[in-house]
């Protein structure tokens, strides 16, 4: 499927809205929560991997309809496979593969993503957040890994929790299934800021803008860069960076950047 500039695109369970290089994927099934069904999971996958070879998105932001952004793997539909003659366990290992890989795309992605996070993002659904590249919170929003509530461990939601948050706050978390807020949230670095709830579209949309109008090769560089050199040891990321670094600067739309800068004028990167 193609998608039009400055349009609004509805499908099963998501909307997307593309306008100014920025692409706005929301997930539309507030009455369950914006939950991570098997449907919303391939949905997602969808969209994203559209994007992957997408040259006039250069930012996504991704949101949910309703008083939830999401609330992590839909319950019903996982107690259904249950009936299951293998009591669920084969569906159980679909579901969750394919969740690890839509959370992987979204890193994949050339484009940075951002969340806009209302309402609540528990379990997989606060491992959505921290999996996308950036995040911005309603001061209202509340965030858990909470399955421990009811004696489900959150262990997929761990993987991204732990890689955003330092060890000790992530354990107290997942053991206790205490809910933080986006003040707590924001310190603890699973989100990059919190707003007043009527600002959250406003600083979202802020914040993919300015990330938009930088040169797209940069960012798809950097991006890369950023998850490929953090799983290295020091010696292995310099040398990484250090040749993305060349790749970067042999772009003939970088010369240009830098001479605008020397220059002291605006750098044409519309060719």
């Amino acid at each position: 499927m193609s998608f039009t500039p400055n349009a609004r695109h509805k499908m099963p369970h998501l909307t997307r809205t593309n306008a100014n290089g920025i692409a706005h994927i929301e997930m539309t099934a507030p009455a369950r929560l914006n939950a991570l069904s098997d449907a919303m999971i391939d949905a997602l996958q969808s969209q994203f991997d559209s994007l992957m070879e997408d040259q006039d998105t250069r930012v996504v932001i991704l949101s949910g309809a309703g008083k939830a952004f999401c609330a992590g793997h839909d319950l019903r539909e996982m107690q259904a496979a249950r009936q299951d003659t293998d009591g669920g366990a084969a569906r159980f290992g679909g579901l969750f593969d394919r969740c690890a890989t839509m959370m992987q795309t979204v890193q994949a992605l050339p484009q940075p993503v951002i969340a806009q996070v209302q309402g609540i993002a528990t379990a997989a659904g606060c491992q959505l957040v921290a999996t996308c590249d950036l995040a911005v919170a309603a001061h209202s929003c509340k965030f858990g890994v909470n399955g421990v509530n009811i004696g489900l461990f959150c262990s997929t939601p761990m993987v991204a929790l732990t890689r955003n948050i330092a060890r000790k706050q992530a354990f107290e978390m997942l053991t206790t299934g205490r809910f933080i807020d986006a003040g707590e949230a924001q310190k603890l670095g699973l989100i990059n800021k919190s707003v007043a709830d009527d600002e959250l579209a406003n600083a979202t949309r802020a914040l993919a803008r300015t990330i938009a109008d930088k040169l797209p090769i940069a960012v798809k560089t950097g991006k890369q860069a950023f998850y490929e050199q953090a799983q290295m040891s020091t010696a292995d990321a310099y040398a990484y960076t250090g040749a993305r670094m060349i790749e970067n600067m042999l772009d003939p739309q970088t010369n240009e950047g830098i001479n605008a800068f020397l220059e002291k004028r605006d750098p044409d990167w519309s060719t």
